[in-house]
């Protein structure tokens, strides 16, 4: 800002020097042409264009000039002798009172007839010219010069009160930007400080807060909503990962769980098969009596080891192996295994092709259709319907029946796997087939109202 004020200051001065000198010089010009005319008269009066001994007679007439006209000037012949003279330049009076021959030589040849300088003097500088004099004939007579004094203190003056103002407005507009400037770095310097120290106190495995501020510019307002959805993306990778960590905590456990039960459930069958066969026992009705109690306990050994399995089963997910494969016949050969459950099909297509693992596809599917049959009471006729509708972009598999729903209170967790005693259950089977379907980079959702039904809803990418 200081360059542009020096900058206007120069240009303001620049622009008044250049004016003044124009002024100057049309002043000059015509006062020249006033002069001019005034001498031809008195020239032409008493006829002294060829009569140069009697300008002397007439030296009051052109005295009375400079009086009238408030200048100076003088007058010499073409071959620069003088005539008449109230100034003279040093150098002219340093020439025995006349102008050097070769200079009138030149000026008289000129066909302009006219010479400019510029003249120096201890009180200053000042524009003077010499010009050839004609007569009404157009005779060439003498030669005039005419030095232009013009007053230039009022303008200086003028001047200088005007930059003098112009420099106070100046400094005080500098003063006002200053503190302006401050101000406005304050409340930039601000608004950053209260991003820098939300940005410091970021982290992913801790609830972060969104920052809010009042008239921030647009560029700093743009820098906090870029921030705020930084948050919310945060907020989102820190929620997947935290239910990536209880998934594969939920894994390791299952592993546990299956390695512990497993573990003692072999022995106890055998020991319990081999005690059923030789107990030693004579009456037929205590045989008999061993022998239920003994079926009941392998049924229970394999009751806890087809939990154990299940157990192992989710913690061990096979790698998905992608291949083109044809989802309406996969799914056919699902829904065949359950046809007396009252369970149709039906397809926008008889043949879509997509990029599956065709076994771990069967499994979803089983599981789907298991829990849409443990869902419906035994009161209850089933009314099981599974579509698969072809899109632009992705394959939609929809899995509806008519059972009980989901209960509220199981609404949140019922993708989280869990512990069932029941070895048909579904408790670890939702979690499988989440697992599944987000290895093929789908989605599933639900909807489900209480004693009406579920529907599951799986979208694929083609």
């Amino acid at each position: 800002m200081f360059t542009a004020i020096l900058l206007v200051l120069g240009s303001t001065y620049y622009q008044y020097r250049t004016e003044s000198d124009q002024y100057n010089s049309y002043r000059q010009e015509r006062k020249e042409s006033q002069l001019k005319r005034q001498i031809n008269y008195i020239v032409n009066k008493y006829d002294l264009s060829n009569n140069y001994d009697k300008w002397d007679e007439y030296a009051n007439d052109f005295e009375e000039i400079t009086k009238i006209h408030s200048v100076e000037y003088s007058i010499f012949t073409i071959e620069g002798s003088p005539l008449f003279y109230s100034y003279l330049p040093l150098e002219v009076i340093s020439n025995n009172y006349s102008l050097d021959i070769d200079f009138a030589k030149m000026l008289v040849s000129n066909e302009e007839g006219k010479f400019t300088s510029e003249n120096f003097t201890d009180v200053g500088k000042f524009q003077s010219s010499y010009s050839v004099l004609k007569s009404d004939a157009g005779e060439k007579y003498a030669i005039l010069f005419f030095p232009y004094f013009q007053d230039v203190s009022f303008a200086e003056s003028e001047l200088n009160v005007f930059l003098s103002t112009l420099y106070q407005i100046y400094f005080i507009m500098l003063v006002v930007a200053i503190v302006l400037a401050y101000f406005i770095s304050r409340f930039v310097t601000r608004s950053i400080e209260t991003i820098r120290l939300k940005i410091g106190q970021t982290g992913l495995l801790k609830k972060n807060e969104k920052i809010y501020l009042n008239n921030a510019t647009k560029e700093i307002d743009s820098l906090v909503n870029s921030y705020n959805k930084m948050i919310d993306d945060l907020e989102d990778s820190a929620q997947r990962l935290a239910k990536t960590e209880r998934e594969q905590a939920w894994q390791e456990m299952a592993k546990q769980v299956a390695h512990e039960i497993k573990n003692p459930l072999t022995p106890m069958r055998l020991t319990v098969q081999s005690f059923q066969k030789n107990n030693g026992l004579n009456s037929d009705e205590e045989k008999l009596k061993l022998n239920d109690f003994c079926e009941t306990l392998i049924e229970q050994i394999d009751t806890m080891s087809n939990v154990a399995t299940s157990f192992s089963d989710f913690a061990t997910l096979p790698k998905t192996q992608l291949e083109k494969t044809d989802i309406v016949e996969a799914t056919k050969k699902v829904v065949e295994i359950f046809e007396h459950n009252n369970i149709t099909l039906e397809t926008s297509s008889d043949n879509i092709f997509i990029k599956l693992d065709k076994a771990q596809w069967i499994r979803v599917m089983t599981n789907l259709i298991k829990n849409s049959i443990q869902a419906i009471p035994h009161d209850r006729e089933p009314n099981i319907e599974v579509k698969i509708k072809e899109a632009s972009k992705t394959i939609k598999i929809i899995v509806s029946d008519n059972g009980l729903g989901v209960s509220k209170s199981n609404r949140e967790k019922i993708f989280e796997p869990k512990f069932t005693t029941k070895s048909d259950g579904m408790g670890l089977g939702l979690g499988i087939v989440k697992s599944i379907i987000s290895s093929h980079r789908g989605k599933i959702s639900y909807k489900s109202k209480n004693n009406k039904g579920t529907v599951f809803t799986i979208s694929l990418p083609k």
